[in-house]
Protein backbone atom coordinates (compact mmCIF):
# COMPACT_ATOMS: atom_id res chain seq x y z
CA UNK A 1 0.00 0.00 0.00
CA UNK A 2 1.41 3.59 -0.85
CA UNK A 3 2.18 5.35 2.29
CA UNK A 4 -0.26 7.71 2.97
CA UNK A 5 2.05 9.67 5.09
CA UNK A 6 2.98 11.15 1.81
CA UNK A 7 0.00 13.48 1.62
CA UNK A 8 1.19 17.36 1.62
CA UNK A 9 4.26 16.62 0.34
CA UNK A 10 5.86 19.05 -1.99
CA UNK A 11 8.43 18.67 -4.51
CA UNK A 12 10.81 21.56 -4.94
CA UNK A 13 9.82 23.81 -8.06
CA UNK A 14 11.27 24.08 -10.95
CA UNK A 15 11.41 26.57 -14.10
CA UNK A 16 10.62 26.00 -17.77
CA UNK A 17 10.93 28.26 -20.27
CA UNK A 18 8.07 28.27 -23.61
CA UNK A 19 9.96 28.09 -26.57
CA UNK A 20 8.19 28.94 -29.91
CA UNK A 21 9.26 26.07 -31.84
CA UNK A 22 7.62 23.55 -29.43
CA UNK A 23 4.82 24.98 -29.40
CA UNK A 24 4.42 25.02 -33.35
CA UNK A 25 5.50 21.56 -32.94
CA UNK A 26 2.75 20.60 -30.39
CA UNK A 27 0.18 22.67 -32.86
CA UNK A 28 1.23 20.33 -35.43
CA UNK A 29 1.34 17.21 -33.82
CA UNK A 30 -2.39 17.71 -32.35
CA UNK A 31 -3.72 18.80 -35.50
CA UNK A 32 -4.39 22.78 -34.22
CA UNK A 33 -5.67 24.49 -37.62
CA UNK A 34 -5.69 27.76 -35.82
CA UNK A 35 -2.80 29.98 -37.17
CA UNK A 36 -2.67 31.39 -33.88
CA UNK A 37 -0.82 28.73 -32.70
CA UNK A 38 1.59 28.79 -34.94
CA UNK A 39 1.99 31.70 -36.38
CA UNK A 40 3.47 35.46 -34.83
CA UNK A 41 2.01 37.61 -37.29
CA UNK A 42 -1.50 35.74 -36.17
CA UNK A 43 -1.18 35.57 -32.87
CA UNK A 44 -0.52 39.15 -32.90
CA UNK A 45 -2.99 40.06 -35.29
CA UNK A 46 -5.41 37.98 -32.78
CA UNK A 47 -4.20 40.54 -30.00
CA UNK A 48 -1.58 38.44 -28.28
CA UNK A 49 1.96 39.59 -27.63
CA UNK A 50 3.62 36.20 -28.80
CA UNK A 51 2.20 32.46 -29.82
CA UNK A 52 -0.59 31.52 -27.12
CA UNK A 53 0.30 28.26 -25.09
CA UNK A 54 -2.27 25.79 -26.50
CA UNK A 55 -4.89 24.19 -24.04
CA UNK A 56 -3.13 20.28 -22.45
CA UNK A 57 0.43 21.91 -23.39
CA UNK A 58 1.26 22.83 -19.55
CA UNK A 59 1.09 18.84 -18.90
CA UNK A 60 4.22 18.58 -21.71
CA UNK A 61 6.22 21.48 -19.61
CA UNK A 62 5.45 19.71 -16.40
CA UNK A 63 7.30 16.70 -17.59
CA UNK A 64 10.05 19.13 -18.30
CA UNK A 65 10.86 17.94 -14.20
CA UNK A 66 14.67 17.88 -13.25
CA UNK A 67 13.19 14.27 -12.24
CA UNK A 68 10.03 13.29 -13.85
CA UNK A 69 10.17 10.00 -11.88
CA UNK A 70 11.17 11.70 -8.46
CA UNK A 71 6.97 10.80 -7.43
CA UNK A 72 7.03 7.89 -8.45
CA UNK A 73 10.11 7.02 -6.80
CA UNK A 74 9.50 8.63 -3.03
CA UNK A 75 6.38 6.61 -3.15
CA UNK A 76 7.67 3.00 -4.62
CA UNK A 77 5.47 3.27 -7.51
CA UNK A 78 5.99 0.34 -10.18
CA UNK A 79 5.99 1.91 -13.33
CA UNK A 80 4.41 -1.30 -14.94
CA UNK A 81 1.70 -1.38 -13.25
CA UNK A 82 0.73 2.13 -13.34
CA UNK A 83 -2.24 3.99 -15.25
CA UNK A 84 -3.16 7.31 -16.19
CA UNK A 85 -5.96 8.05 -14.22
CA UNK A 86 -7.11 11.19 -15.09
CA UNK A 87 -5.69 14.79 -16.22
CA UNK A 88 -7.42 18.21 -15.55
CA UNK A 89 -6.53 22.12 -16.11
CA UNK A 90 -7.75 25.25 -14.62
CA UNK A 91 -6.71 28.28 -16.10
CA UNK A 92 -6.13 31.72 -14.66
CA UNK A 93 -4.45 33.67 -17.27
CA UNK A 94 -2.46 33.26 -20.65
CA UNK A 95 0.65 31.83 -21.16
CA UNK A 96 2.97 32.87 -24.29
CA UNK A 97 6.04 31.86 -26.13
CA UNK A 98 9.10 33.28 -24.51
CA UNK A 99 7.70 32.83 -20.79
CA UNK A 100 9.23 31.44 -17.90
CA UNK A 101 6.59 29.21 -16.01
CA UNK A 102 7.31 27.95 -12.73
CA UNK A 103 5.86 24.29 -11.15
CA UNK A 104 5.10 23.46 -7.63
CA UNK A 105 3.75 20.17 -7.25
CA UNK A 106 2.23 18.81 -4.24
CA UNK A 107 0.59 14.99 -3.41
CA UNK A 108 -3.24 16.05 -2.55
CA UNK A 109 -4.49 12.74 -2.02
CA UNK A 110 -3.83 8.81 -1.81
CA UNK A 111 -6.58 6.58 -1.75
CA UNK A 112 -7.39 2.93 -2.54
CA UNK A 113 -10.70 1.11 -3.96
CA UNK A 114 -11.25 -2.45 -4.68
CA UNK A 115 -9.84 -3.48 -1.46
CA UNK A 116 -6.71 -2.18 -2.03
CA UNK A 117 -6.59 -3.48 -5.60
CA UNK A 118 -6.61 -0.09 -6.85
CA UNK A 119 -4.42 3.00 -5.36
CA UNK A 120 -5.34 6.53 -6.60
CA UNK A 121 -2.27 9.07 -6.06
CA UNK A 122 -3.58 13.00 -6.69
CA UNK A 123 -1.23 15.49 -7.98
CA UNK A 124 -1.79 19.06 -7.91
CA UNK A 125 0.64 21.66 -9.63
CA UNK A 126 0.29 25.38 -9.57
CA UNK A 127 2.07 27.07 -12.36
CA UNK A 128 2.76 30.84 -12.40
CA UNK A 129 4.89 32.92 -14.92
CA UNK A 130 8.08 34.94 -14.48
CA UNK A 131 6.40 38.14 -12.81
CA UNK A 132 4.83 35.67 -10.23
CA UNK A 133 1.26 35.77 -11.57
CA UNK A 134 -0.78 32.66 -11.38
CA UNK A 135 -1.11 31.02 -14.84
CA UNK A 136 -2.67 27.28 -14.31
CA UNK A 137 -3.63 24.58 -11.48
CA UNK A 138 -3.03 21.23 -12.97
CA UNK A 139 -4.64 18.27 -11.59
CA UNK A 140 -3.16 14.37 -12.45
CA UNK A 141 -4.62 11.08 -10.73
CA UNK A 142 -1.91 8.22 -10.93
CA UNK A 143 -3.42 4.70 -10.77
CA UNK A 144 -1.52 1.48 -9.26
CA UNK A 145 -2.71 -2.07 -10.27
CA UNK A 146 -2.40 -3.94 -7.46
CA UNK A 147 -2.23 -7.99 -7.53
Amino acid sequence: MIDKKYIGHTQPAFTVAVEASRLRFFAKATGQADPVYSDASAARDAGHPALPVPPTFLFCLEMESPDPAALRNLLGLDYRRLLHGEQRFVYHRMAYAGDRLTFEQRIEDIYDKKGGALEFVVRSTRVTNQRGEHVADLQGVTVMRNA
